[in-house]
């Protein structure tokens, strides 16, 4: 099935090919023309100017005009593209300076290949181009067209440098054909952002974009907003955004309680735990699991009997972070200790995640098993995941070097289709079979040699580490030997785009961690172009040669996608360079220790006799049975994503409706009408509170008195009195005499005022309601989370029983904003309230004084057991950002044995053994 699937993307992917050179013949047509008629910039933005009138008048948020805008803009691509490359030619070889001394000579004509790029970015697809074809200007030919609109095409990056510098450099032909370029970064004023957001293309990070969608729709006003329509987006390094960074939503979040002594005082107990006598460490699942002794030492610990009981859910709870903060979080490898903090390690790119925090107190554990100061937690005002926040552009379109891997995944979640741009030129570069060896100490000793070797003959190398603690294991033994070396990892990152830059230099050493440098192209120097020779290295699987010439790159082990081994590869051969590309294995690896099985210990048992420190195989069969690995274990990762986005879509579709109905109260909507009905709905309510079940007639005082009671419990002053209901003849009646008393003492309030004043009020005042219950209710689905991973052992899918408590959560919340609304009109005291209710009293103003913009990061699902990250970083107007999840491995001891046979508790439908009991 799985090959089918990659055939079918394959072929749609040649098609797609075919008919955009057919398309580029018609682009040079018109450039023809233009390389005599138009000769001056002026020209060029006059032609601009032409082109934008073409979608004068059209509302890119009315259904009928955005077909018209589309298919307009099919109209003008050809033109738009030809203007472009035209741009170029004009400008070509001119000097421009971009401030502060920097300056550059643009040297950039768009090839075919990159016409072809931005034609299918225009499509809405993903570019798959290889390192050094030149994404950043493809980006610009796409954006330009759909620019034309009027409404800001966002061109997305990894970070703020990258969002910068490309802004910078790439406005150079942005303001050659007329259009405006802004800029939008962490810290930066409200003001310059939207400003920023109003350019024609906004740079901008995928964070900022996602943090800025949450603050506009936790505004104040309109005033406050700053985004505008998301219209077209270009991801660029689009594999780590929509796949890496699939599982870290973005959380508005605020300090709430203060740090305990609790942290301390549960890591001394973990420290105090043994592996396998008191817990079990799962490297796949990265979880640790209680064993009966661990719980009984554990209930010992605390003076209880019993440690899964609700009263001590809250210790459970501490348990459960210190003993995942002990046993599974490793110093150098998911974090380390900087200024007294503990700061988090992209596991894809090895860089510090500077201003992030494991959320639901994982930070906090980790904090005090490291001895640093314990930071204080924090509550969740609101939050979204990259993969609904990107859903939400009109259109949408993504650029990386390494798409294909996950096709799959892009399509189903995102529609999005992959389509593999040719090179302009050859690829010369030699991806060698993977080498295996004995033991790690051997592999590593064995590339020392080999770089010393290279080294000899200035040969430039990169050599990617996984970890912090293996890039400064393989530094030390090079700087034993004497050999000088840069070390890129998330220690020493200052410098990252300049050492990455000078990484092609003859007699280059680079050590970087994972993918560091992703973003600035390693172009190679001519003494290094033209190296030759060979350098040859003895070992039990023969004599090992090495052609010299352009980069080698070393993997010193495999990663568990093959996009990050192809993203290492890809360094090398850049614009048909030369190169060679190698890795080396050894079965201390991580994905060969958790993932390799047996297959790979019966090779080794072949060559007990050989020196640890020589390859004894080179095989591309190997590299077939690793790529095997990689995928189980990249189908694994997807359905993990697949499953968190079907609870996360849940909360979405509440997201958007709080959001839809706080922008129209926003922007003015008489909501007046809107009141008359919660007032209806409250009267229901009230009567509700009473039995009412008997007739009428046999009704007595007592059931009257307690109906007025009912609604004068909303007002200090009397509304409602028993002679009021004397003509009720039924419990309609009964609801209309008690819809027509409150609805008359709001009537009054609203007459001693103008109607400006009390509409204002009504406004302030449903606001208030929402964002409190809003943030209410991010905390209950929160919760509901971790209950509902317990249904699958009583046989029900915890993500239906989800969705049905889910919704049971959503209308309760809309009643209980309802009820706030209403007994807020009861109780102000005529024109005193009005002029002194302001929505800034409201809880949610309180907390946006204090509040942080953090960013998260989930390692697996409700049910399966799952990690935090919150990010904190104050930005202009005091938010932050965070991302969340909960492991729920170690309560699993006090479930029910599951039979191998039986349902899987995880909801799958599918057997035991098939699923989580493999």
């Amino acid at each position: 099935m799985f090959s089918f699937i990659t055939a079918l993307f394959a072929n749609s992917s040649e098609k797609r090919i075919r008919s955009y050179r057919r398309e580029l013949d018609m682009v040079k047509t018109i450039e023809a023309e233009y390389s005599t008629t138009i000769t001056t910039v002026e020209q060029i933005q006059a032609k601009t100017h032409e082109f934008q009138s073409r979608f004068s008048g059209l509302d890119i948020s009315d259904a009928i005009d955005l077909q018209t805008i589309r298919q307009r803009l099919e109209e003008t691509k050809y033109e738009a593209f030809a203007l472009h490359r035209r741009a170029c030619e004009i400008i070509y070889s001119q000097e421009f300076d971009l401030g502060s001394g920097h300056k550059i000579t643009w040297n950039m004509i768009p090839y075919d290949v990159q016409i072809i790029g931005a034609m299918t970015l225009h499509d809405g697809n993903i570019s798959e181009m290889r390192t050094g074809e030149g994404k950043t200007l493809v980006a610009t030919i796409a954006a330009y067209l759909n620019a034309l609109v009027g409404t800001g095409v966002h061109i997305v990056t990894v970070n703020d440098y990258l969002a910068r510098r490309d802004a910078s450099e790439m406005g150079i032909i942005y303001n050659t054909l007329g259009l405006s370029v802004g800029v939008v970064s962490h810290g930066q004023g409200f003001e310059d952002k939207r400003a920023a957001y109003d350019s024609d293309v906004v740079y901008a990070t995928n964070n900022e974009l996602g943090f800025d969608y949450l603050r506009d729709n936790m505004a104040s006003s309109v005033a406050l907003r700053a985004m505008g329509i998301r219209w077209f987006a270009i991801i660029d390094e689009v594999d780590s955004i929509l796949v890496d960074e699939a599982r870290t939503p973005l959380i508005i979040s605020a300090p709430d309680a203060e740090a305990t002594n609790q942290y301390a005082r549960f890591a001394a107990m973990a420290r105090s735990l043994v592996s396998e006598t008191h817990y079990k460490i799962d490297e796949k699942q990265k979880t640790a699991t209680l064993t009966e002794n661990g719980i009984a030492k554990i209930e010992e610990y605390i003076g209880v009997d019993n440690i899964y009981v609700s009263q001590y859910f809250n210790d459970l709870h501490h348990i459960e972070n210190a003993l995942k903060a002990s046993a599974v979080y490793k110093r150098d490898v998911d974090y380390l200790i900087r200024n007294d903090e503990v700061m988090i390690i992209d596991e894809h790119t090895g860089r510090v995640l500077s201003g992030r925090r494991y959320s639901d107190g994982l930070h906090q554990a980790i904090e005090a098993k490291e001895g640093v100061t314990v930071q204080q937690e924090s509550r969740t005002l609101a939050s979204i995941t990259f993969q609904n926040y990107f859903r939400l552009y009109k259109k949408l379109s993504g650029m990386t070097g390494t798409a294909k891997t996950e096709e799959e995944e892009f399509y189903k979640i995102y529609s999005l289709e992959v389509i593999q741009i040719p090179t302009n030129k050859p690829i010369k570069r030699i991806d060698r079979g993977d080498l295996l060896f004995r033991s790690e100490k051997g592999k590593f000793d064995y590339i020392v040699r080999l770089i010393e070797s290279l080294h000899e003959k200035g040969q430039p190398i990169l050599v990617g580490t996984v970890s912090v603690a293996k890039s400064e294991y393989l530094s030390d033994l090079l700087t034993t030997r004497g050999i000088p070396h840069n070390v890129l990892n998330a220690k020493q990152d200052s410098r990252e785009a300049e050492v990455i830059a000078a990484a092609g230099s003859y007699g280059a050493i680079t050590i970087a961690t994972n993918m560091a440098g992703r973003g600035t192209d390693i172009k190679i120097d001519d003494r290094v172009r033209t190296l030759t020779g060979i350098v040859g290295l003895d070992g039990a699987a023969g004599s090992q040669e090495y052609p010299l010439g352009g980069l080698f790159v070393i993997g010193t082990e495999k990663h568990e996608t093959r996009r990050i081994d192809n993203q290492l590869r890809g360094r090398s051969g850049r614009q048909g360079d030369p190169g060679l590309s190698q890795f080396m294995i050894s079965p201390q690896d991580d994905i060969m220790r958790i993932f390799g099985g047996n297959r790979l210990f019966s090779i080794l048992s072949s060559f007990e006799s050989h020196p640890e420190h020589d390859p004894l195989i080179e095989s591309k069969a190997l590299m077939r049975n690793i790529t095997t690995i990689q995928k189980q274990v990249e189908g694994r990762n997807f359905d993990i994503r697949k499953h968190i986005l079907e609870y996360d879509d849940v909360l979405n579709q509440h997201r958007l409706a709080i959001y839809a109905r706080r922008n129209r109260i926003l922007e003015g909507a008489d909501i007046h009408s809107e009141v008359v009905d919660m007032i209806e709905s409250e009267s229901e309510r009230l009567v509700g509170l009473v039995d009412t079940s008997a007739t009428l007639s046999a009704m007595d005082s007592d059931i009257l008195t307690a109906i007025a009671s009912e609604v004068n419990s909303f007002s200090e002053s009397s509304i409602a009195r028993v002679e009021d209901y004397s003509t009720a003849t039924d419990t309609a009646s009964l609801i209309e005499t008690t819809q027509t008393l409150l609805a008359g003492k709001i009537e009054t309030l609203r007459n001693s005022g103008t109607e400006e004043q009390f509409a204002e009020f009504e406004r302030r005042l449903t606001l208030a309601g929402i964002d409190e219950l809003w943030m209410q209710h991010i905390d209950r689905m929160a919760h509901l989370r971790e209950e509902v991973a317990f249904e699958g052992y009583a046989q029900k899918n915890p993500l239906v029983v989800y969705k049905e408590r889910a919704y049971d959560h959503f209308v309760a919340m809309i009643h209980t904003i309802e009820h706030r609304v209403v007994k807020g009109l009861l109780t102000a005291k005529a024109q005193e309230s009005i002029d002194t209710v302001n929505l800034e009293e409201s809880l949610l103003t309180s907390y946006l004084e204090t509040a942080e913009a953090t960013h998260a990061e989930s390692t697996g699902i409700a049910d399966e057991g799952r990690v935090a990250i919150s990010m904190f970083h104050r930005d202009h107007r005091g938010t932050t950002k965070s991302i969340k999840t909960d492991d729920m491995s170690i309560r699993d001891m006090s479930l029910p044995v599951v039979g191998r046979n039986d349902p899987c508790p995880c909801g799958s439908e599918k057997k035991y053994k098939q699923c989580h009991g493999k």
